[in-house]
């Protein structure tokens, strides 16, 4: 039986017990259908279910594990025991007045990760911006938000990058396209604090930064920004996250992951390497 790693969230809990409850379908070969009947639910539930989309409740689980023949009971305490953890809510749920729901998925499985790889094309990655960086680009892409909802947002985004700084955080593997770098986002002082914000994170030892240079021409990256998180957990899949305006995309099937981990190498490869990547970042600096 597998163990949840302290801290790893109610997100990758979820996930990780809606993957435990399909292995245990599938090795006693009944159908999702079926299983959806013994706990008078849909097909489709039990679907989510073992993607970890929806919460679990402790009767669902136990009667689905007695129709799969988990009788053993401590591998079942085990198993109630990760449905009680999933449903706990997550520190980031206080933000829920301004956080989208597709993106607190995001935010639980950033908490969980191992290691976060992104690529990013028009701004700073999240876990990179400076304070006044963020509180800029919520400014400008976002003009309906208030400013106390900019502010909360702003609050959540420094919120996010505690990851980076404090216990046991994922490691960061950031490439960011020159463009971003260049970009004036909210003038010049505040370029100016960026550039010096990612000099100073950089020597961090969790955090890697590379820029993908201009001069480089067309690139494995044409496809737009996109980030990679992999997990602790060795039955958890890495999943791909793609943001769109108004959505998300999780993507944790093989080929799928696979593709976008070969952009990544590509795009490592390609791009300056750390060391080369501050004298970019100290030169346009002093550009500015």
């Amino acid at each position: 039986m597998t163990t949840v790693q302290p801290g790893g969230g109610s997100m990758v809990r979820r996930i990780l017990l809606g993957s435990q409850l399909r292995r245990l379908r599938e090795s006693r070969n009944i159908t999702r259908e079926d299983a959806g009947y013994a706990i008078r639910a849909s097909e489709s539930k039990i679907s989510r279910m073992e993607l970890g989309r929806v919460s679990f409740k402790e009767r669902d689980v136990a009667d689905l594990l007695s129709l799969y023949g988990v009788t053993d009971g401590e591998e079942r305490e085990s198993l109630l025991g990760l449905v009680r953890e999933a449903n706990k809510s997550g520190w980031w749920h206080s933000f829920s007045d301004v956080l989208p729901g597709w993106f607190q998925t995001y935010v639980g499985l950033e908490e969980a990760a191992s290691l976060i790889r992104t690529y990013e094309v028009q701004f700073i990655p999240g876990l990179l911006q400076s304070e006044e960086y963020a509180r800029a680009v919520f400014g400008q892409s976002r003009p309906v938000l208030s400013d106390e909802e900019i502010e909360r947002l702003v609050g959540l985004r420094l919120r996010r990058q505690k990851l980076l700084t404090e216990g046991q955080g994922p490691r960061l593997w950031a490439v960011i396209d020159e463009a971003a770098l260049r970009r004036p986002v909210g003038g010049p002082k505040v370029m100016r604090g960026q550039l010096q914000y990612l000099i100073d994170v950089a020597e961090q030892p969790n955090v890697v930064i590379q820029v993908m240079p201009f001069r480089f021409g067309a690139h494995a990256g044409e496809s737009g920004a996109f980030s990679i998180l992999r997990f602790p957990e060795q039955d958890l899949a890495d999943v791909v996250y793609l943001e769109q305006l108004t959505s998300a995309l999780y993507l944790d099937k093989r080929d799928d992951v696979d593709a976008y981990v070969q952009v990544m190498e590509r795009l490592c490869v390609d791009s300056l390497t750390p060391e080369r990547t501050i004298e970019l970042l100290s030169s346009i600096l002093a550009e500015n």
